[in-house]
């Protein structure tokens, strides 16, 4: 070898071995724990606002992308994402707008994303981000079907993906001191729980508009059966209060998976079910009942959904004394137990006081969230159950292990066709 061809030959080697990887440095995942995390997020209605702001208060987040169907509602989110990060002085990218969440999925400048669509789009949207290695937070309910959320876990867990599941109450003191007191028998043993929250989800039967020129109404559909444009589904940016999909079948889950989301996960929390579930669902056998659902753990516990005097909210009935929380108090009997110091002899519960930045510190240490995508899994499941044991008006025995009811048209509910190109 000539003495050029030499040198030439060690600079190119030397460039080789010094320009290292981000992958290298940061492990799985592409992420250097002294980096900013690169945010993307995946529907840009109401509840992306709130998100927004709770990642905006945590230093490591940095928004980047953004998607939508609806043009006006994306813009107002760029503006509104830039400006707040403008605000605390935030290194502030151009942020990306896409039309396609596939479109974002795809680019290495992200490196998590959030999924605030509704309900019916969050299998499809979670499963590519597992497979593009994009860490996830995922609104609650976690998805619109039992074989859905499965699917779900199998995907982040196949391909190391952190997943946090938006059950926020989780990183609240009244929740976790009513689970904490319930796990270590300060109120004896619980037989009987109350959970009020609204009724069933139901069929669909609103009538169809023109679609307005700013929405790809096909793409909102996605992987639900067609139906008409209602600007109750989708309302355009100035109604976005009034959304109400969730109520509808194909969409959502009713306030059995807005509210219960919240409310069961809790239940399952404080009993220590975050891998397991109820054995048993016990409906009303009347014609669309609004309440009066139980369902029954193995260990003999009944949880009944019924209007208990407190909306969103949830009563532990004890041998020895009774807790009720919701977001607003945490009333208990002896009254005493509300500020209740635990010993250091007590089970303790996972703490997080910030669900956004517990996420993201997940994300760099490479660990599970306070609501890994398991937990949310086994929560959506009771929340799915509940709806199909009202909507089938019998009783049905379910298989936490197997995740089987005893019914075959209850276990043909445990799923949905999907549309066109979309499949998990």
């Amino acid at each position: 070898m000539k003495r050029r061809d030499f040198i030439s030959a060690g600079v190119k080697s030397a460039i080789a071995f010094t320009i290292v990887p981000r992958s290298v440095l940061g492990g799985h995942g592409f992420l250097a724990p002294s980096d900013k995390i690169q945010v993307g997020f995946i529907g840009v209605g109401k509840q992306s606002l709130n998100l927004l702001h709770g990642l905006n208060g945590c230093p490591e987040a940095v928004v980047q992308a953004a998607c939508d169907v609806d043009n006006r509602k994306l813009d107002y989110f760029v503006n509104a994402a830039a400006t707040a990060q403008n605000t605390i002085g935030k290194l502030n990218p151009s942020i990306a707008k896409y039309k396609h969440f596939r479109e974002l999925l795809a680019s290495t400048e992200v490196d998590a994303v959030v999924i605030a669509t509704p309900d019916h789009w969050h299998a499809q949207i979670a499963v590519d981000a597992a497979r593009a290695k994009k860490d996830i937070y995922c609104e609650k309910p976690l998805a619109l079907t039992i074989a859905e959320g499965r699917a779900m876990v199998n995907s982040a867990r196949e391909y190391g993906v952190v997943f946090q599941t938006g059950s926020m109450q989780r990183s609240s003191f009244n929740f976790r001191q009513a689970a904490e007191l319930v796990r270590n028998g300060y109120i004896g043993d619980v037989k009987e729980i109350n959970v009020s929250v609204g009724g069933p989800v139901r069929q669909c039967d609103l009538p169809s508009f023109p679609i307005p020129d700013y929405l790809d109404w096909d793409m909102w559909i996605g992987p639900s059966l067609y139906r008409g444009y209602n600007p109750i589904l989708s309302p355009p940016i100035e109604n976005d209060e009034w959304a109400w999909w969730r109520g509808y079948r194909d969409f959502g889950g009713g306030y059995i998976t807005d509210w219960g989301a919240h409310m069961f996960d809790i239940v399952q929390w404080a009993l220590d079910m975050d891998h397991s579930g109820p054995v048993q669902f016990i409906p009303p056998t009347g014609p669309q009942a609004e309440h009066g659902l139980t369902y029954i753990y193995d260990q003999g516990t009944r949880v009944n959904h019924v209007d208990w005097g407190e909306p969103n909210a949830i009563q532990f009935i004890g041998t020895e004394g009774i807790i009720e929380v919701s977001r607003s108090f945490l009333k208990t009997n002896p009254i005493t137990l509300a500020g209740h110091n635990l010993k250091a002899s007590d089970k303790r519960l996972y703490y997080s006081d910030n669900h956004y930045q517990d996420w993201l510190s997940a994300i760099q240490t490479r660990s599970k969230p306070i609501c890994d995508v398991e937990t949310g899994q086994r929560t959506s499941t009771v929340c799915n159950a509940i709806n199909i044991a009202y909507e089938l008006q019998r009783s049905l025995r379910w298989d936490p292990v197997k995740e089987e009811f005893d019914d075959r048209f209850a276990n043909i509910m445990r799923s949905r066709s999907y549309r066109g190109v979309w499949s998990l």
